[in-house]
């Protein structure tokens, strides 16, 4: 994948363009969901117990190098790093589910498939119906902003209904992202692949660890 020409203006967008972003879109998006679940088995064979200070750090920085990257040949690097480090995080997280529910295996691969089915099926309406979705934009940066609070006020307390409903809101929001970002590169907004891709890489992340979280509330812990 080239870095050169990137970043192509509005006016510049045609079909040929925006099919180019397109498909390099999801083809670095397929190559980085590969690496992040290699890099998700590894961390759950090893038993890893990564801290959690260390995930908010390396989560934020590398997301910022990403951008900085974005339109040099070090991009490609930044963004499968990036998308490395959130699958060896998210591997101690599958192995508390496997190992605390009952049916552990099949609530990760409800979890999966139903991502993959909501991620399909919206990427899939914003490109046959073309519609534009960029006034999500607003609703979802307020939206973020509540639910990161919510979040970090869910931290402190016990309340399993918080927790539910935080879950929810931030599922509901990934699923804003992906019709948001994927109308951006179809209707001209969008013609950075790198920040396409990990856009839409945030989005499916957050998008299955909250319907993890959710059906887990819903279901029996080993004893």
């Amino acid at each position: 994948m080239d870095y050169e020409g990137q970043v192509v203006t509005r006016a510049a967008s045609t079909p040929i363009t925006i099919n180019s972003v397109l498909r390099k879109t999801y083809l670095l998006l397929s190559l980085i969901l590969f690496f992040s679940a290699v890099t998700a088995y590894f961390s759950m064979i090893t038993n890893a117990m990564p801290n959690a200070f260390l995930l908010i750090i390396g989560m934020f920085g590398l997301y910022f190098w990403v951008i900085k990257a974005r339109n040099s040949k070090w991009g490609i690097l930044a963004i499968f790093v990036y998308a490395g480090f959130m699958g060896y995080f998210l591997g101690p997280v599958l192995n508390y589910y496997l190992h605390t529910y009952v049916n552990g295996m099949q609530l990760v691969g409800t979890a999966f498939g139903a991502t993959g089915t909501i991620f399909l099926g919206l990427s899939g309406y914003a490109l046959v119906s073309r519609k534009d979705f960029s006034y999500l934009g607003g609703f979802i940066s307020i939206a973020c902003i509540i639910a990161f609070v919510a979040a970090i006020i869910g931290m402190f307390t016990n309340m399993p209904t918080l927790q539910l409903l935080i879950s929810g809101a931030f599922a509901v929001i990934s699923a804003g992202f992906i019709l948001f970002e994927t109308s951006q590169i179809i209707n001209g907004g969008e013609r950075n692949y790198i920040i396409a891709t990990v856009t839409l890489y945030i989005a499916i992340f957050n998008l299955f660890v909250s319907l993890l979280r959710i059906f887990g509330a819903f279901a029996g812990v080993k004893r």
